[in-house]
């Protein structure tokens, strides 16, 4: 008897403690639905409110629209074509089922929360990167502690350090070059995403760890899990709820984490040990990330050459440089991805590529690889690659820079209108940005001479509406590294090779429907990478 009213006591608990939690929760969405309802009241924009729902019943029939597995980046491109009255800045709420958002698509608010006053990056990236960092990374830091792994860094992306490494560059760049004639000898349809992955792959293991993976030639079990860990990465916002909690995530995280952190551990410790036999003087020269940062930590710390490296500084280490691994590459590969799709459909265009690089390199395309490793000075003299890259990375952005509101900051328009970020996510909406016609003309066409006219042609792109790297003082460390990277290939690749984007073939032999967005085959899925990694088939040129 006495147990039996013990169980019901905890069950009697129980329920009044879900009374409780349900009741806060309740009274919690309407003082937030209430405040969005004021907001509303005082000539803010948004789309139509529900005071149970919020803005779900209309993001979810707008992200209807697009294609299932199409990146959730291209929503404000929907909700700015369904409701263009709203205007570039607005605000959406998804509580209790997302972060509500503060969507801002104009240079003049991406400026104000960028570099005027530097918003803390948002709370679900450090949950993205997590399994990958432990959420001690540069990535998702702030404040001073961010600053001073900043510092430690930027020696390793200063524009002399990156010109001596243009030869490594293009050496994998012919590895890359390789695989293609492979793919041009037996005529197959090919995947040209995980072509690039392994080619800045190979190059992001000489900048971070001067180590050559060699994944071009050979797979390499830690690289092959590192791209496992970053396809199961997550923001924990997924509409599909299977999605958001896959139980297996974790599993998959835990198993394949565990054979990067032996490998960034075993190298971490080789490197220690160099830097104690040398002292340091042969390894400093290299500028790799992680002598920079043992080099950072010799200097900070006062310590004899046997004494143990503090393991708290060694897990911080290594995840950083798990962090330039992955976004060291991946944005990139997606990036080159993408100049050779658009450059496939504008054969205009790539004829005067081919002309500029003809001037610049000589005509005997068997001797631009020699030519660029002995005068890397000649990658500065691309003023049509420069444009095209910069108009593929208008059209196909590779950043989604999320922000986190803060309390008693507020977001001003050009009408005066003051919009509260506390408790918002506020987003950068570099999508929309790149696509509107109030800055750019002919938005959706791929036009790269608005990079080369001059600043009174109507075709000048308005100052601050280019987001490819970001601006202000967390913009992209590895721009110049990734420039580089996007030249060499464009370098060496567009005089010798035809490609032909085979999405039509495959959905033909498939016997399935063509699946566009605003027709376009190529849309942006995953962590902006092209659907279906770009399937291609190559020619050598003219054949």
């Amino acid at each position: 008897m006495f147990g039996k009213l013990t169980s019901k006591l905890i069950v009697e608990t129980l329920g009044v403690l879900f009374a409780i939690w349900l009741l806060t929760g309740l009274v919690r969405l309407v003082s937030w639905r209430l405040y969005i309802r004021k907001l509303k009241a005082e000539g803010l924009p948004m789309l139509p409110h529900s005071l149970l729902l919020g803005h779900l019943p209309f993001v979810t029939k707008l992200m209807g629209q697009l294609p299932k597995d199409a990146h959730a980046a291209y929503l404000p491109g929907e909700i700015q074509r369904t409701y263009p009255e709203l205007g570039p800045n607005y605000y959406v709420d998804l509580m209790p089922f997302a972060p509500s958002m503060l969507v801002i698509g104009s240079p003049e608010a991406h400026y104000q929360i960028a570099q005027e006053h530097s918003l803390p990056k948002l709370p679900n990236l450090r949950n993205f990167v997590r399994p990958l960092t432990d959420g001690l990374d540069m990535l998702t830091m702030e404040g001073a502690e961010w600053k001073q792994w900043r510092g430690v860094f930027n020696p390793g992306f200063s524009h002399g350090h990156m010109m001596t490494l243009v030869p490594a560059i293009v050496k994998e760049t012919q590895s890359f070059c390789r695989n293609l004639d492979k793919h041009v000898k037996s005529q197959d349809i090919f995947a040209m995403k995980s072509l690039t992955d392994y080619l800045t792959l190979d190059i992001i293991g000489q900048v971070v760890l001067g180590v050559h993976f060699d994944c071009q030639r050979k797979p390499s079990p830690v690289m092959e899990s590192l791209r496992t860990q970053i396809r199961w990465f997550s923001f924990g916002v997924e509409p599909n709820l299977f999605d958001r909690y896959n139980p297996v995530r974790p599993l998959v995280q835990w198993y394949h984490s565990r054979i990067v952190n032996a490998y960034i551990s075993s190298q971490f410790d080789e490197r220690v040990a160099m830097h104690r036999t040398h002292d340091g003087s042969d390894v400093r020269r290299t500028r790799t990330i992680i002598d920079l940062a043992l080099t950072a930590y010799k200097n900070d710390v006062s310590t004899t050459k046997s004494a143990a490296i503090d393991p708290f500084f060694k897990r911080v280490c290594m995840s950083q440089i798990k962090l330039f691994l992955f976004s060291g590459h991946d944005t990139t590969s997606a990036a080159i991805c993408y100049h050779l799709y658009l450059l496939a459909q504008h054969p205009k265009v790539l004829a005067r590529v081919r002309k500029e690089h003809d001037s610049v390199f000589g005509t005997d395309t068997a001797s631009t690889a020699s030519i660029i490793s002995a005068a890397p000075h000649l990658l500065s003299q691309l003023p049509l690659t420069t444009a095209v890259i910069k108009e593929s990375l208008r059209l196909f952005s590779t950043v989604t820079p999320s922000r986190q509101g803060e309390r008693g900051f507020s977001i001003k328009d050009d009408q005066g209108r003051a919009f509260p970020t506390g408790d918002f996510l506020v987003l950068p909406d570099s999508q929309s940005i790149h696509k509107s016609p109030a800055y750019w003309p002919e938005p959706e066409s791929f036009i790269p001479d608005r990079f080369l006219v001059a600043p009174d042609d109507p075709l000048c792109p308005v100052k601050g509406a280019w987001r490819g790297f970001e601006w202000g003082p967390r913009n992209c460390i590895g721009q110049e590294l990734a420039m580089l990277e996007m030249k060499a290939a464009l370098a060496l690749v567009s005089r010798s090779y035809d490609f032909t984007p085979a999405y039509e073939e495959l959905d033909k032999k498939a016997g399935r429907k063509q699946v566009t967005l605003h027709g376009e085959r190529a849309y942006q899925v995953d962590i902006l990478q092209p659907r279906g990694n770009l399937p291609m088939r190559v020619n050598a040129r003219g054949r």
